[in-house]
C-alpha cells in the first residue's frame, strides 16, 4: 500500500484549536494589563506570536503527518519538532475504532483508534479521515489483523 495523507480539512480543526489555545494562553496578559500591570502592547504581542506559532505548527503537522498499511504492520510518521515514526505490528492489535468528535462532526472528518496489546494507553490515532475513510481503515486493519493472528498463532 501506499503512503496515505489525511483530508485536508484537518487543518481548519487543527488551527481552531491553535487559536482557541492562543486566546487561553493571552488571556492572563490581558488580565494583567487590565490591572495595570503590564502595558497595552503585551496581550497583543503575545496573542500575535502564539496565534502564528499555533497556526504555524499546524500546517507543518499537517504536512508531516502521514501512515502506512504494508503486510506485517501499521506505519505512522508525523511529528514537528520532534518527528516521530511509530510501528504498529498487526499482530498486536486489539481492536479498532472510529471516533468522530464535535468539532470533527462539523467538518466532516473522523479518527481510527487502533488499540493495541502490551500496556495501559497503549494506543494510537489517525485523525483528519473522512468518516467512510475511517470505516474503511477499521475493517482493514481488523481483517489484516485476525489474518495475521491466524498466522502467527500456535
Amino acid at each position: 500500500m501506499t503512503t496515505q495523507r489525511l483530508h485536508p480539512r484537518v487543518r481548519i480543526v487543527w488551527v481552531l484549536r491553535a487559536v482557541l489555545a492562543a486566546a487561553i494562553l493571552t488571556a492572563p496578559a490581558a488580565g494583567a494589563h487590565h490591572l495595570g500591570y503590564v502595558p497595552e502592547w503585551v496581550p497583543v504581542v503575545a496573542g500575535a506570536t502564539l496565534l502564528v506559532l499555533g497556526v504555524v505548527h499546524a500546517l507543518l503537522r499537517y504536512r508531516r503527518w502521514s501512515y502506512e498499511i504494508r503486510e506485517d504492520a501499521l506505519y505512522l510518521d508525523r511529528g514537528v519538532i520532534t518527528q516521530v515514526r511509530t510501528t504498529v505490528p498487526l499482530v498486536r492489535i486489539q481492536h479498532v475504532d472510529s471516533r468522530r468528535g464535535p468539532v470533527e462532526r462539523v467538518v466532516g472528518l473522523a479518527s481510527c483508534v487502533v488499540y493495541t496489546a502490551g500496556s495501559r494507553g497503549a494506543d494510537v490515532r489517525i485523525p483528519g479521515l473522512t468518516p467512510d475513510g475511517a470505516s474503511d481503515l477499521r475493517e482493514e486493519l481488523k481483517r489484516l489483523a485476525i489474518r495475521a493472528d491466524g498466522e502467527d498463532a500456535v
